[in-house]
């Protein structure tokens, strides 16, 4: 009746091998595409084809030109308003559990919301030029 060390590994692993060999077969998988892959790509070193390719464009000039600043202005205040407009659905969800509470509580947070976006609209966050 009892087990011994081996008996429970022997357990261990049979409880466990379809996920580690799902997990062989995927990785399996992975090499054997990339490896078949590199010796039947086709090899056509052309000098257009080795050009630097820049939407079908010649390039004119440093692609490490900076940004401006206005760019990562517009994508961060994207992403801020973007979560706080992800907050409104657990708030509709649960609405009829919150009561007015909730309500007065979301309403003051779409209130702050408004006042940002006023805010950076005012200050010209929001034009591209």
């Amino acid at each position: 009746g009892t087990m011994t060390g081996f008996d429970l590994l022997l357990e261990y692993l049979t409880r466990y091998f379809p996920i580690l060999l799902f997990i062989f077969i995927a990785l399996a998988f992975g090499v054997v595409t990339l490896v078949l892959s590199y010796f039947v790509q086709p090899r056509y070193p052309e000098p257009e084809k080795l050009s630097t390719y820049e939407c079908g464009s010649e390039p004119f000039s440093d692609a490490r030109m900076p940004f401006p600043v206005r760019y990562y202005v517009f994508a961060m205040l994207f992403v801020i308003f973007d979560i706080e407009v992800i907050f409104l659905y657990p708030w509709a969800v649960v609405f009829t559990k919150i009561g007015v509470l909730g309500l007065i509580e979301m309403m003051i947070f779409i209130g702050l919301f408004i006042v940002a976006y006023v805010y950076a609209w005012r200050k010209g966050a929001l034009e591209w030029d």
